[in-house]
């Protein structure tokens, strides 16, 4: 994946002069994850930055950048990082196209690792989602495949709306058969797939718990449960066409990610179920997710991040709750 992202925004800045990468340790090291390895080479150092280590500064320049036509990738070297830079996307970068009524397009995408799973200690396994889900005027994607790394990344990039792209960073060393010279095709930003077919219940899931999900639904099969996994790539926008169409074929749905469960994204797409699908439910939408405290220390991030047992027992909870109903008690 980390591949990926790296070819996806050597193309960009290949095609367009006005594409520039810029954040902390991405030009020299060539990114903590080496995600930007290579790019100061190819395009020097005045489109491939270092930047000081200060976000809101690195940020604001992003958006007085995308003012004069340029299109800026920022990265933001880990999720907890970013929060300097938070006043800057709230104020500006989401507020900019719609206060100049169009004039001002902002072609800005800001990298975001993100998500445990790698024994990061604190401000280093951040799940921020939430925070900018609930920012009107920003697209939210988080890939979790490799063509979706790619593809993903290209939209984002070309967008004139500001992308703020999550990348799981679990997923960095995921592989699968790709051809960096003919990338396969994706669907675009707003666009949710099926990872897996099923007639259970589904599994509404995105960025780096689809694995998770997708081994939880092998497990489920002992069980008699065929669980489908809908992988949503996009947050905002959201594709409830997708998700519902899923949850009215199946009748239940858990939703799972990392991000803490109270006032996390879960509950928003439980919401846009329960609204949509309530007549097709046979038991109540579930979510699991991380427990609502600050990241553990790396000894305890595999009891806090959501696993295939904790998704199977949500999914045995959704059959009892069925039968429940079923029996008018």
């Amino acid at each position: 994946m980390a591949q990926a992202l790296n070819r996806a925004m050597r193309d960009a800045m290949a095609e367009d002069p006005d594409v520039h990468v810029m954040g902390e340790d991405v030009g020299t090291l060539g990114g903590v994850f080496r995600v930007t390895d290579g790019l100061t080479r190819e395009f020097g150092e005045e489109r491939c930055t270092d930047t000081p280590l200060a976000e809101a500064g690195i940020l604001g320049t992003a958006v007085g950048m995308a003012m004069y036509g340029l299109r800026p990738v920022v990265e933001m070297q880990f999720d907890a990082f970013a929060y300097p830079s938070f006043e800057q996307l709230a104020s500006h970068v989401a507020k900019m196209r719609n206060r100049t009524r169009g004039r001002l397009p902002m072609p800005i995408t800001i990298r975001v690792p993100y998500g445990g799973g790698i024994g990061g200690v604190e401000h280093h396994s951040d799940s921020s989602e939430a925070y900018y889900m609930a920012t009107p005027g920003l697209q939210v994607v988080t890939p979790a495949t490799v063509a979706d790394a790619y593809g993903l990344l290209r939209a984002a990039i070309a967008s004139d709306d500001p992308v703020v792209f999550m990348e799981p960073k679990r997923l960095y060393w995921g592989k699968a058969e790709w051809d960096p010279e003919a990338p396969e095709q994706v669907p675009g930003i707003g666009e949710a797939v099926v990872r897996r077919s099923g007639t259970s219940a589904t599994l509404i899931t995105y960025g780096p718990s689809v694995p998770v999900c997708m081994e939880a639904a092998e497990a489920a099969r002992e069980d008699g449960w065929d669980l489908e996994v809908v992988d949503l790539r996009s947050l905002v926008p959201f594709d409830e066409k997708t998700v519902v169409e899923s949850v009215r074929r199946t009748g239940r749905a858990v939703v799972v990610h990392e991000s803490q469960g109270f006032a996390g994204p879960g509950g928003e797409i439980a919401a846009r179920v329960g609204e949509r699908c309530f007549h097709y439910l046979e038991a109540p939408v579930l979510r699991v997710a991380g427990f609502d405290v600050p990241y553990p220390p790396p000894m305890l991030e595999k009891h806090h991040l959501p696993g295939v047992d904790r998704v199977l027992d949500a999914v045995a909870r959704l059959q009892w709750e069925s039968d429940w109903v079923e029996g008018g008690r």
